[in-house]
């Protein structure tokens, strides 16, 4: 008997393709109710409720009810993470529709990923970050958390952006993630998704309705050049 964890059993779970598209439509961490997925998966209600049962059952999914209606989402952050990192080891997408070729673009270039922004935005705005030694890599190529130094404390502050760390949190403060889209680094953890809130508060981003994928707005494109010469 083997005494490492049974991986099989995940990934079974996430192998059916039905599956699949539901954990990746569950990726920017909201709750989506069951016709919802359905609908995204292109298949009957009846067959996604049985699907669903079973990303709960193998703790992948966690269930909310509210009144006769379910909803869906993602279990934790870690489940974010090994979907995002499957998605780089992955086939690139073989475009076969106009729509799907949008849909790609979009994606590509702003979308949310558990709380934090992935695709070009989320690039530029780690590089940024980085070339103006608010963070700084790690030295250790094992080690995947950035240090903010104090110089980047100064100037969130001044962005409205206050980090709080509960005392004994074991949660990541600054994280590099690798980008499925664009192969380079973005942000997560505790200071990409406080970047994400902040602005998503000046509405230099909006979340497109219905999709991971987020809008840069022409105040956005002003700010973030202003503020880091980010240039989209």
């Amino acid at each position: 008997m083997s005494t490492y964890p049974n991986i099989t059993i995940i990934a079974s779970l996430i192998a059916d393709p039905s599956r699949a598209i539901f954990l990746e439509a569950l990726l920017d961490g909201r709750a989506l109710p069951a016709g919802e997925l359905a609908y995204i998966a292109k298949i009957t209600p009846q067959t996604a409720s049985n699907h669903l049962s079973k990303l709960v059952e193998g703790g992948l999914l966690v269930v909310e009810k509210q009144g006769r209606h379910r909803y869906y989402r993602l279990a934790n952050q870690e489940i974010a993470f090994l979907i995002e990192s499957m998605a780089n080891i992955a086939p690139p997408v073989q475009v076969r529709s106009l729509k799907q070729s949008d849909q790609l673009r979009h994606l590509s270039f702003a979308r949310t990923c558990y709380g934090h922004l992935a695709g070009k935005l989320g690039i530029s705005l780690c590089e940024a970050l980085l070339r103006e030694e608010y963070l700084i890599e790690p030295e250790d190529e094992e080690n995947k958390d950035y240090t903010i130094t104090a110089k980047g404390y100064d100037w969130l502050a001044s962005f409205g952006i206050e980090l709080q760390v509960k005392p004994g949190s074991r949660r990541a403060l600054a994280r590099k993630c690798l980008d499925w889209s664009e192969r380079r680094h973005h942000l997560s953890g505790l200071l990409g998704e406080q970047l994400n809130r902040r602005l998503s508060q000046l509405d230099w981003t909006r979340q497109i309705t219905g999709s991971r994928s987020v809008e840069l707005t022409e105040k956005g494109k002003t700010g973030l050049y202003e503020a880091l010469n980010i240039s989209l």
